[in-house]
């Protein structure tokens, strides 16, 4: 069985290119790469590969606080064509912040015997950091790529990599 698997937030059209509706800025263009090589190493090491994708309704509450963004069935809400996504590779659908509220995820990660996740992708202070908090709180032991995640908000993301490191006691690991 498994004890490790990849989990990629939120690599989606709308937070990574331009003129996306969430479009995170320059951070995109630094971060794609790194999860690219992300999803790469996984594959090679045969940890299982979860794109993680925002999904949202039109009518969604969330864009009470946020521009409306990755609604389902758009080109928005597409994974970025970069990272290839392969028939094997998980796709869970969120709704929230956290990958973990209202998804199958932890029957998923628990049906192949995960007990590690590696956190890359988008946004470091909102999705990555509510995945994570849920994560800890299942007992997951938790690391994120420090190259591999990034926000729209440079003090944001610092204060979430704190945050990972210092109170979910997430490791913060180098590619």
């Amino acid at each position: 069985m498994t004890q490790k698997a990849l989990l990629v937030i939120d690599m989606l059209e709308d937070f990574v290119y331009e003129g996306g509706r969430l479009y995170i800025g320059d951070a995109a263009k630094k971060v794609l790469p790194e999860v690219k090589k992300a999803v790469e190493k996984a594959r090679e090491e045969q940890i299982p590969v979860f794109f993680v994708c925002d999904n949202h309704r039109e009518d969604d509450a969330e864009f009470e606080m946020f521009p409306c963004h990755c609604i389902q069935g758009t080109k928005g809400a597409q994974i970025a064509k970069e990272l290839n996504p392969k028939p094997e590779d998980h796709i869970i659908y969120k709704r929230r912040f956290s990958a973990f509220f209202g998804t199958d995820l932890d029957l998923t990660l628990r049906e192949l015997g995960v007990k590690e996740i590696v956190l890359v992708g988008v946004c470091t202070n909102i999705c990555v950091l509510y995945t994570a908090a849920d994560a800890r709180m299942l007992n997951y032991k938790v690391s994120v790529v420090k190259d591999a995640v990034a926000s729209f908000d440079k003090d944001a993301h610092e204060f979430a990599l704190k945050e990972l490191k210092n109170t979910l006691g997430t490791e913060i690991i180098e590619q």
